[in-house]
């Protein structure tokens, strides 16, 4: 099915085509697969984007002569693009099918997109602008006693940024630095091999336990290479990843986790938060987190290139 999907994709007018989409508007299309936001909404994000540069179109000489509602298959693809199984270039053909047949609106005269929806919903460019600043807001918050000033200071420069993806990329580089220095200044860091793991503890930003009928554990941990050589981090399935967590007598396998297509290169000198969710069972070797105060637990990681623990406390 998803090869019939993706072929359709491919045999639409190639009346688009993707520059570097920022990651959280690949989340933003995960969402809306998910149903999480509705289509009318997700169509005038879209049509902003275009607008801002982040998607480029080609408008055709009649647009939203059609209308009506977004196919399934955009739907679907929109999903498999976020979970990283299809390229970018293959979900920008998929929103070029929705300018032809009119489903989002575009402009023609100005080069840009109306900000609408082939229903006649409209959105100015400051509301649109908000709303994909919203859904695009950065991890990390305050710096804790970290000092980040200069850096803070650079973060709000980017807001003079005049095209909204040049302002994306700004900030996502400025609060990619941020977390650096951050994690590296509330954390104990955790060598293995040229890769430093740093876990800033539980009560911080994304890592938690909500004890209950159903636990729930999440970790937030960033990942620095030191070496001169690419690393990858490992994870395509709860069976067959190279992280997990141990009690000290069983192996609690992830429920979620934001590895791009299963791995997470860095090259010399990178750096990246992960995130792993343990929780209910989904399957695949899977197993569901089981939660006592009395027990001490661990994240383990256990690669090719090295491993360790690091106690979750």
């Amino acid at each position: 099915m998803k090869a019939y999907a993706v072929l359709a994709l491919l045999l639409v007018v190639p009346v688009a085509h993707a520059a570097e989409i920022p990651d959280w508007v690949k989340t933003s299309a995960g969402w809306w697969a998910e149903g999480a936001i509705p289509d009318d909404e997700f169509a005038r994000g879209i049509a902003y984007l275009i607008g801002e540069g982040f998607i480029d179109v080609e408008i055709p000489e009649s647009s939203g002569a059609a209308g009506g509602g977004i196919p399934d298959w955009v739907r679907s693809s929109a999903g498999w693009w976020a979970e990283g199984a299809i390229p970018d270039s293959d979900f920008a053909s998929g929103i070029g099918h929705l300018v032809s047949v009119g489903v989002i609106v575009v402009d023609a005269g100005r080069g840009g997109a109306d900000g609408g929806a082939a229903d006649g919903a409209s959105m100015d460019g400051a509301a649109a602008g908000g709303a994909m600043d919203d859904m695009a807001a950065m991890d990390g918050g305050a710096a804790g006693g970290a000092d980040t000033s200069a850096l803070e200071a650079e973060l709000l420069a980017c807001e003079e940024l005049r095209r909204a993806l040049e302002r994306s990329e700004c900030r996502e580089d400025v609060q990619k630095r941020i977390d650096l220095v951050w994690y590296r200044a509330n954390s104990e860091p955790h060598r293995v091999g040229s890769v430093v793991f740093y876990y800033p503890g539980l009560g911080t930003d994304g890592n938690e336990i909500q004890e209950g009928s159903t636990p729930v554990l999440t970790v937030r941990i960033l990942a620095e290479n030191t070496g001169s050589e690419n690393v990858v981090l490992a994870c395509t399935g709860p069976s067959i990843c190279s992280y997990d967590v141990w009690d000290g007598e069983r192996a609690f396998k992830f429920s979620g986790m934001d590895f791009t297509s299963g791995q997470i290169v860095l090259r010399p000198g990178d750096w990246r938060v992960f995130n792993m969710l343990f929780g209910p069972n989904i399957g695949y070797g899977g197993t569901e987190f089981e939660y006592d105060p009395s027990r001490e637990y661990v994240f383990r990681i256990s690669e090719p290139w090295g491993g360790a623990q690091i106690p979750i406390r």
